[in-house]
């Protein structure tokens, strides 16, 4: 903590490069599994963790330690990025073009267990993808970083209550909408 505002010190005044490399290593694995947890691509994870420490480097003129920790603002950066790249033509698009052949392949049950939760990551990503960027803020903080609601609330500014009250009627929504999904989907296959 001592050393990370030093390095955001000198960064902000000095433009040190040397202390940016300490501060992106720092946090890239943290930030990379974070993405990584999203996508399940390692590219795709890999090209957005690069475009978050460079928005994060771009902007840090900005951040203010008296308002919240480096984490904190890291991971607003970093859930924003994952939002704008779920709503993007891209997203759209390569949802369309993925083959089958980009899935390594151990062994038919891993390549099975695989699929299926890349299935399910995709279904409730796509369902809190369409939700207002407040309400997914909160989901991916939750679900993916792993945050409690009290950490959630100081990121976002907001009471605890609040933070526990979207996510859970988010849950109810997210569920009914992939239980409505599946009752389709055994509905056209009889």
């Amino acid at each position: 903590m001592k050393d990370e505002l030093k390095w955001i010190q000198l960064i902000k005044k000095k433009g040190s490069q040397e202390a940016a490399n300490q501060l992106v290593s720092s946090y890239y694995k943290e930030i990379y599994a974070y993405v990584y947890k999203q996508t399940l691509n390692k590219e795709l994870s890999m090209d957005l963790t690069q475009e978050i420490f460079i928005s994060m480097l771009h902007s840090i003129q900005h951040f203010d330690e008296s308002k919240s920790s480096f984490k904190t603002w890291i991971y607003r950066i970093a859930t924003n990025r994952v939002i704008d790249w779920y709503r993007s033509k891209n997203y759209k698009s390569d949802r369309l073009t993925e083959s089958i052949e980009d899935y390594e392949v151990e062994s038919e049950e891993d390549f099975t267990l695989s699929i299926e939760r890349k299935e399910e990551v995709e279904k409730i990503t796509e369902v809190v993808s369409k939700l207002d960027t407040f309400t997914q803020q909160i989901f991916r903080l939750k679900l993916f970083a792993e945050y409690t609601f009290n950490e959630i609330s100081s990121i976002l500014q907001l009471p605890e209550a609040t933070i526990k009250t979207k996510y859970y009627s988010m849950l109810k929504r997210v569920k009914s909408t992939i239980e409505e999904d599946n009752h389709a989907k055994r509905k056209a296959s009889n």
